[in-house]
Order: C-alpha cells, then sequence, then structure tokens
C-alpha cells in the first residue's frame, strides 16, 4: 500500500511557482502508508506536481518506485493499491521495455495503450490513483470498484489537491475549509462521513467504481462511474438450477484468494473464527505451499472474545496462529489516537480491535487477508431478514395509515418511547434491556411509517432517526440513502435491495475505511478476497435459497467451509466485532469523555447544541438510557475537533 498526493494548478500564468515543498509536506504526512520509500514528480512548466510514500510489496527494487512514468514519456500515475490480474494486463500491453515486474508499470503502460477507461474496466484490484496525461493537460483521478482505497479531492486557492487521507490536504498553505454541518450531522447518523462528503465543505471523497477527469479548474466536474454494482448485480444471470452452487464458489474464491497472496514480502490473515475469515483462510491453506501465519485479538470479557473460536479454527485448519489477549487498560490506551488513525471523524467502535489486530500483524507480515464483504455479498446480516419481514408487515397496511402513523411519530418525543418500552411487561423485554427499549421502539415505528424500502433500512441502519437538533442550524429530518434512488433497487427483494444499499454505503463508509486507516496507521496491506468482480458476479447470481436455509445466512459459504472444519465451528452464532465501549464511558473512560463533553467547550466550539449534548451524556453516563452509539460519536468527533483545532 501506498499513500498518493497532487496538486494541480489550471492557471494561465506563464510562470509557476515550484509545488515541490507542498507536496514534500503532503508526502510526509503520508508516511505511515508507504514508509519505505517516497517521490515527487514535477511537470516541467509547474502545472502538475504529484507525490508519492512507498510501501514495497511487489517488486522491492529501484524501478517500482512513483511517481512513474510511461515509457512514451506522455502519462505519470502515483497510485495507491494492488491488481491482482497484472500477468494478463501484462500480456494485453505487448512488448515494453520493462524495468521491473511492478503493478504500477504495468497500470501505466496499459494506459498508455489503452486509456484510462479501458484500464480502469480491466484492472482487477484495489487502488487510487492520479494519473497525468502530458500531452492533453488532464487529470485523471480514480478508485477501485468497492472503494477499498481511499481518494480526496478539492480545489482550494485556484489549483486542484489530492490526497490518499484528509490530513495530507491540511499540509497546502491556505487550506482551512469550514465544517460542513450537513456532513455532520450525517455523521451522527451513521457513526462515518457518508461519501461523497467530507467533514469540510468543498472537499469530497471519489466514490468507489468513479473516475474524475479534470481539463480546467472551473467548474469541478461530476464524478462518472466507470462500474457500477447495482447494474452488475442487475445483470448477473441466474444460478442454472442443476448446477453445484458449492463447487462452483469453491474454485471461484479459490482463485480470488490465490491471486491475492502474491508477494514479494511476508503474507498472513485476519482470522475471527467467523464464516468469512474462515473460509478465507481455509483456501489459503489451500494454495500455500507453507503454513499460513494467522492473527486474531481477543478480549478478557467473554462477550466480546472469540479467541477461543479462531483458536479452534487455526488448529483445525493447522495455521501458524497468534493471539493476542488485550485488557481494557490496553485497548483504552489506544483511544486517545484514534482522531489522528481516523483523519475525520468515525465513530464505528470495532475501529479499537481493527488497530489492534493490526498492529499485531505488522510484527509478523507486511500483508494480511480478511473477511470483510462476506456478509453483504451472501446474506451474513440477520437485518437483512428483518427487513423483509417489516415489508410484509408494511405491505399489510394501507398507505394512508401508514403515513399517519408516521405523522404521529413525529410528534411524540423519545422519551415516550423510553416510557412505554419501560412499562411493557418483563417477558416482553429483558431488563438488561429495557433502557434501550425506547430507542429500539422508535426505529420500528420510523420503519413501519417510511414509504419506500431504502427509507425502511435507512431507519433500521441509522443510530438515530431524531437529532434533536443537535447540530446547530441544521434541519432535523428523517434518515435517507441519497445515492440510492428507489427505482434503481425496485426490481431487487427487500432482502437483496438491504445487501445492494450496504455494498454502496456501509462496505465503503465504514468498514472498509476502518480496516483502512487501521492498517494503513501500521504500514500493513489487507486485501479483501470477497471482493473479487468475479466472486460479486457469482454472489449475485445465487437464489435466495442459496443465501438463507434453516433460518442461517450464508448457506452456500457455510456448505463450502463444512469441507475444512467440523460442523459445531461453521453452525455456532454469529458475534459482532466488538468492545464494550458503553460501560467503559460509564468508569474508566468517565473523566476523558467528561472533559470532552464539557458544556463550556461545546459552546464555545458553536458548532453543537449544549443542552442536547449534556442531556444525551447525563442519560447515559447515569444509567438511565443506553446511549453507547450516540455518545461514542459524540466523543469521537469532539477528539478529532480538539485535535484539528490544536
Amino acid at each position: 500500500m501506498c499513500g498518493v498526493s497532487g496538486i494541480i494548478d489550471f492557471g494561465n500564468r506563464r510562470t509557476r511557482p515550484s509545488q515541490r515543498a507542498v507536496i514534500s509536506a503532503m508526502v510526509s504526512v503520508l508516511g505511515h502508508r508507504g514508509p519505505d520509500a517516497s517521490g515527487i514528480w514535477e511537470e516541467p512548466t509547474g502545472k502538475a506536481t504529484l507525490g508519492h510514500t512507498r510501501l514495497a510489496v511487489v517488486d522491492l527494487s529501484r524501478a517500482g518506485g512513483q511517481p512513474m512514468t510511461s515509457a512514451d514519456g506522455r502519462w505519470t500515475i502515483t497510485y495507491n493499491g494492488e491488481l491482482y490480474n497484472t500477468d494478463a494486463l501484462r500480456r494485453d500491453v505487448g512488448a515494453v521495455n520493462w524495468r521491473g515486474h511492478s503493478d504500477t508499470e504495468v497500470l501505466v503502460e496499459y494506459i498508455a495503450r489503452h486509456g484510462v477507461l479501458a484500464g480502469l474496466k480491466a484492472a482487477t484490484g484495489m487502488f487510487a490513483f492520479g494519473c497525468w496525461d502530458g500531452q492533453k493537460s488532464e487529470l485523471w483521478l480514480a478508485r477501485d470498484r468497492f472503494g477499498e482505497k481511499p481518494l480526496y479531492y478539492g480545489e482550494q486557492n485556484g489549483a486542484v489537491l489530492f490526497a490518499s487521507e484528509l490530513k495530507a490536504l491540511r499540509a497546502a498553505p491556505g487550506f482551512h475549509p469550514e465544517i460542513d454541518r450537513h456532513a455532520l450531522q450525517e455523521y451522527f447518523r451513521w457513526t462515518n462521513v457518508p461519501s461523497p462528503m467530507t467533514i469540510f465543505r468543498g472537499i469530497n471523497k471519489l466514490p468507489p467504481g468513479h473516475y474524475l477527469r479534470l481539463g480546467a479548474l472551473t467548474p469541478l466536474p461530476e464524478p462518472r462511474p466507470y462500474w457500477s454494482a447495482l447494474e452488475a448485480a442487475g445483470s448477473a444471470p441466474d444460478f442454472p438450477k442443476d448446477g453445484d452452487a458449492v463447487d462452483l464458489l469453491a474454485e471461484i474464491l479459490d482463485r480470488a484468494v490465490a491471486c491475492r497472496m502474491v508477494a514479494d514480502v511476508p503474507l498472513g490473515a485476519f482470522l475471527s473464527g467467523g464464516i468469512d475469515s474462515s473460509s478465507v483462510v481455509a483456501a489459503m491453506q489451500r494454495h500455500s505451499s507453507t503454513t499460513v501465519r494467522t492473527f486474531t485479538i481477543g478480549f478478557s470479557e467473554p462477550g466480546y472474545d472469540e479467541s477461543r473460536y479462531a483458536a479452534a479454527v487455526a488448529d483445525a485448519l493447522g495455521t501458524d496462529h497468534t493471539e493476542l489477549v488485550v485488557s481494557p487498560e490496553e485497548a483504552m490506551r489506544v483511544i486517545p489516537d484514534l482522531a489522528r488513525i481516523y483523519d475525520e471523524p468515525f465513530a464505528d467502535s470495532s475501529q479499537i480491535p481493527t488497530f489492534l489486530v493490526s498492529q499485531m500483524a505488522r510484527e509478523h507480515v507486511t500483508v494480511a487477508l480478511s473477511g470483510d464483504g462476506g456478509d453483504e455479498l451472501f446474506g451474513g446480516y440477520t437485518r437483512y431478514a428483518q427487513l423483509e419481514r417489516l415489508d410484509r408487515l408494511r405491505s399489510r397496511l394501507p398507505h394512508g395509515i401508514r403515513r399517519l402513523f408516521g405523522s404521529a411519530v413525529e410528534h411524540l418525543p423519545i422519551e415516550f418511547w423510553d416510557r412505554l418500552g419501560n412499562r411493557l411487561p418483563n417477558p416482553l423485554v429483558p431488563a438488561s434491556l429495557r433502557h434501550r427499549t425506547g430507542h429500539r421502539m422508535h426505529k420500528v415505528a420510523r420503519m413501519i411509517a417510511a414509504s419506500e424500502i431504502p427509507d425502511v433500512y435507512a431507519s433500521l441502519m441509522s443510530i438515530e432517526n431524531r437529532s434533536d437538533g443537535i447540530v446547530l442550524g441544521e434541519q432535523d429530518v428523517p434518515p435517507a440513502f441519497g445515492i440510492t434512488a428507489s427505482e434503481h433497487l425496485a426490481s431487487f427483494s427487500p432482502f437483496e435491495r438491504a445487501m445492494l444499499i450496504d455494498t454502496l454505503t456501509y462496505l465503503p463508509d465504514d468498514l472498509l475505511t476502518k480496516v483502512d486507516r487501521a492498517s494503513m496507521a501500521v504500514s500493513l496491506e489487507v486485501r479483501v478476497p470477497f471482493l473479487d468482480p468475479e466472486v460479486f458476479r457469482f454472489a449475485w447470481s445465487l437464489s435466495h435459497n442459496h443465501r438463507i436455509r434453516g433460518g442461517q445466512g450464508k448457506w452456500v459459504l457455510r456448505e463450502l467451509l463444512r469441507r475444512s472444519l467440523p460442523a459445531e465451528l461453521v453452525d455456532r452464532p454469529k458475534m459482532g466485532f466488538g468492545i464494550p465501549v458503553g460501560t467503559w464511558l460509564r468508569g474508566p473512560l468517565r473523566p476523558w469523555a467528561d472533559e470532552l463533553l464539557d458544556r463550556k467547550l461545546i459552546e464555545e466550539q458553536g458548532l453543537l447544541d449544549p443542552a442536547v449534548v449534556e442531556r444525551r451524556w447525563t442519560a447515559h453516563r447515569e444509567g438511565q438510557r443506553d446511549l453507547t452509539y450516540q455518545i461514542w460519536s459524540l466523543l469521537m468527533f469532539q477528539a478529532w475537533l480538539v485535535e484539528e483545532s490544536s
């Protein structure tokens, strides 16, 4: 993995000041993404300056250094990622005086022969890059299909800046954008700032599967797609009734894993003991001539500890397994660094164990494979079935009644739902969950009242349906997925719509962001076999019966795993990758939280309503309501804002 950066000045000045010093500062900020080498390239007239930091994984020689210019001198690229079909692309390029065997060289020469768009459509891998066309004086920015690698861009002071992380843009002189309050409100709803927004007004994330072609500064064009998950899913042929889905999955997943095992550095895998990571490791063992290294994090709290399952899987598969059991004190020591690591507000608390397992793995390997994406492709989340049941319930209610019900929901405060939940009989609501019942009941009421499936799923996925005006100056509106218009999803069942919405939103904005920042903070490259175009096409050819049987998701993946593991390791209930942060906030983390949520500090910052913040913190701190997600989101924003202001 690497870090990329660049400045493009489309002004008409005949002489331009060198941007080398600015790019040098941006490169320095991105050093953790590429500690092995760095480079800067300047276009002769000063119009374009590109920077790069390198984590050497394939072709460790200087021949793999970047930024890299094509043999014909026209194209110069700064590239972050890994291509898994380089041999096929190299054959297509034909005769070239190859300098080395890096995938970067293959990509830039492919672009020189066939163009950027053809290269994007032909490439299989994870990547984000900036590519300068010296003949046309154009910049191309591009990001991989699923959003495994990040790319930020924006216009500042008459130039276009781009980089792998937001913090690199802040190294540019005069970079002082204002916080986007709408993005902030969306962050509090989803625990991340959804693409294409960033926390800063005027700075964007390039969406997954998109490119941007810049030939002039104003106006900045809208990104355009070169690949669509919706179209790919909709065009996947139905799996033949007489076909063996398990056998075919074995072939396809093995190919996806095998090509992601190509590296000139030590390689291993994350192993939680769940279906997805176990399936990846089982395939690795089938293709490895040596014992696979696996890594897992355990916790002393039994309800959050999967390490014993990971150890059992490792023993059954015969891996060289490393386990680290982390105490609450050790986990909490990571928290002060989270704002720096995650670069903009991000509040999925599994960011902590993800960082810890990355840190441990980096002591032994440079590349690790993970099982991310299996739930989204094969129907693993129980919420997909919940959405289907809710849709059946909603379909029995006339639209007018749902609309009336929705209006009533809007006018009832969350405290009403809390009181209602607390009065329900104990058999209906376990005592341990009574303080969070109101929030759940309110969400269900919202979902019943929603008019379209995407709106229903937005209510299910958001951590709050009503913001209570927490962001000053922002109107309280129902949650919605702006990039997933319902007409594009109409041909899919509610179950499948939820899978696709997750693929477009939750996967890139939460899961892949979490893995990228955690792993790159310690210079570890993580590869995701499930996010292979061939695996995706196969997954979307399957019927519902291939996904769900006996009330369990991922049927076809489980059946494949049974060939490698005993049934008790395949059929166990799914566990989340989390920590008891809500409990910690009432205990050892309380002084830290009190300081960040201090009413005077909130008032001075002028972004949040101090009364709402105080009311929420008091309710959680005193055990009146379980607002773990809301308070953690507040704290991660406050920690980021304090870091940003320092």
